[in-house]
């Protein structure tokens, strides 16, 4: 891929996907799939550029106060060990993708389905273990967790739309540095800054673009619809890629 239009590709990755409290690390993967960079170094990259989206998010939030730390503790208190140690763990190319579609398709469905029940809250011991779980797969596949745990969120009506995207982020922002210290630890360091200040830069402007919509402009219902068919479509193409075409 042309590198002016990865660099688009990630501002606009990075706009959408802010503006639903995510990172973006599974498009970034599927669009760095097609750079013809080694599968270690991609997965880094993504993990980056999650770390740089929802840096952002999580200041924005918090400013509109819309970070709650004791609801979001207990989702991260299992879920960072347990992204350190899924992010050590190897798996070929192919496999890999195969179970992020899986995940992300499964995350897609359940963000189609009305939730009507009223607003309640998930005791601490679920809340953690939900979280952990999470964390332990976002570390194996190499992204933050957020695509699987705003649907759960949602599904329960954990809270309000905007609360929940402050708590994806967060979440996010964690077990990525933290899956990415797994991946250093078993890998290594092999990136350029020469070569990804571009992709951080463009992640980092439509980032902060995305959030300020959720905060100011975007209704709950719309977040939802804008977040399952992200996630449906990166879904669909990765099976498509790595699963029909076996490639």
């Amino acid at each position: 891929m042309h590198e002016i239009l990865l660099i688009a590709s990630f501002f606009l990755v990075a706009l959408i996907y802010s503006s639903t409290g995510l990172g973006g690390g599974s498009s970034y993967l599927a669009l760095l799939a097609l750079s013809g960079l080694a599968f270690v170094d991609f997965r880094m990259i993504a993990l980056l550029c999650n770390i740089v989206v929802v840096a952002g998010s999580v200041f924005w939030h918090f400013r509109a106060g819309l970070l709650r730390f004791p609801k979001v503790l207990p989702l991260v208190l299992l879920s960072v060990p347990l992204a350190y140690l899924g992010g050590m763990l190897a798996l070929t190319e192919a496999i890999y993708f195969i179970l992020l579609a899986v995940f992300l398709l499964v995350a897609g469905a359940l963000m189609l389905f009305p939730a009507d029940r009223k607003v309640r809250g998930i005791s601490a011991f679920p809340t953690a273990s939900i979280g952990g779980g999470i964390g332990f797969i976002s570390g194996v596949v190499g992204i933050g967790g957020g695509i699987f745990l705003s649907p759960i969120l949602h599904l329960s009506n954990w809270q309000r739309a905007k609360v929940i995207a402050a708590t994806t982020s967060f979440f996010i922002l964690v077990n990525s540095i933290a899956g990415l210290l797994g991946q250093i630890y078993r890998h290594g360091w092999s990136l350029s800054a020469r070569d990804i200040a571009p992709l951080l830069l463009a992640v980092l402007i439509g980032g902060s673009i995305g959030v300020n919509l959720t905060i100011r402009w975007l209704t709950p219902s719309l977040l939802k619809k804008v977040t399952a068919c992200v996630v449906i479509f990166v879904g669909l193409r990765l099976l498509y890629r790595y699963l029909l075409l076996g490639v």
